[in-house]
């Protein structure tokens, strides 16, 4: 049975707040500790994921965090915001998708591809008409992914990370709606 056909969703709650800091970090240090220095990686993974941050997202109503599971195994999740607690743009007619991890051990397996399908069904409950995010220059697995989905990039900004200001590429995808 392909693995898409057996991912189950799960909105979060406070509840979920010691799992979701567990995953966030384990999945972004798979991701970019190769990429940079730890002293940098423990200062953002501190800063970024500690517990009060990650309160304060999970209470913010213009927040939404879901876990991508199979047999009750976290193998993912994705942040979106809506509103105000977009990180740049702040339209009402957009929403961002700040994270989109998932563990290596399945990444390749489209599991990227169904939390997207997850933010895209969103965005059309709520009649958006794009969704955009950031993704590091450098992270080229991850770009290729987005272009071939559609994305296509309309401008760049500063990610901080540690001491260091890296490059992240703008992209968004215009939602069609049925």
């Amino acid at each position: 049975m392909e693995i898409l056909s057996r991912i189950e969703f799960q909105k979060l709650s406070l509840k979920d707040l010691d799992e979701l800091r567990e995953i966030s970090i384990k999945t972004f240090y798979e991701s970019f500790a190769m990429g940079n220095t730890e002293e940098n990686m423990r200062k953002y993974l501190t800063e970024a994921f500690s517990l009060e941050q990650l309160s304060a997202e999970l209470t913010d109503e213009n927040v939404e965090f879901y876990f991508a599971s199979i047999h009750q195994e976290r193998i993912g999740y994705i942040k979106l915001n809506h509103g105000l607690a977009q990180t740049e743009m702040k339209e009402d007619n957009a929403l961002e998708i700040e994270r989109i991890y998932v563990l290596r051990n399945y990444q390749g397996q489209k599991v990227g591809q169904a939390l997207y399908e997850k933010a895209l069904h969103i965005a059309r409950q709520h009649k958006l008409d794009y969704i955009w995010l950031g993704v590091w220059e450098k992270n080229t697995a991850a770009i290729r992914f987005y272009e071939r989905i559609g994305f296509v990039e309309f401008d760049r900004h500063i990610f901080k990370l540690g001491d260091e200001d890296q490059t992240d590429i703008m992209l968004k995808v215009r939602v069609e709606h049925s």
